[in-house]
């Protein structure tokens, strides 16, 4: 079984430019997570696409830093302008893009909204997209 998602050729880059990369494949719609972690990394709710791991590719990564996050989750950043760009689980089972970074068209879209239980007060989900009160995969937050 593959990656969920319609084969695509999307392209991106941190917001100085000196992190770019490319993603050949079946690209994941966007999830919008609520969780307290993605909420203070992001200064609000983030919102990922995802892929195989082998499906990116990273040109000129030497910019690109790791944070690990959580024992078993590390956060890519660029660190020229420091611009959230990735969320990788250290099982391998997929790689996350933050969707701000992508360059458009992507032709994706928002299908999920996780971790609501976690969602700040300050915000209304007024939309008719599906919610989940945890993440799919620990129904916990992402760490």
């Amino acid at each position: 079984m593959g990656f969920p998602g319609e084969p695509r050729q999307l392209t991106g880059s941190c917001l100085c430019g000196a992190v770019r990369y490319t993603i050949r494949g079946p690209v994941r719609d966007i999830w919008a997570c609520h969780c307290r972690f993605c909420r203070r990394l992001h200064s609000h709710v983030a919102a990922y696409a995802a892929c195989a791991p082998e499906d990116i590719a990273i040109e000129d990564g030497r910019k690109l830093r790791w944070y690990r996050s959580s024992p078993s989750i590390r956060r890519g950043f660029c660190g020229k302008c420091g611009a959230q760009m990735f969320y990788a689980p250290l099982d391998g089972g997929h790689f996350s893009i933050a969707a701000g970074t992508l360059d458009e068209p992507t032709g994706l879209k928002l299908t999920l909204h996780l971790c609501t239980a976690q969602k700040g007060d300050y915000y209304a989900i007024a939309d008719d997209v599906p919610q989940l009160a945890g993440h799919p995969r620990n129904g916990a937050g992402n760490g």
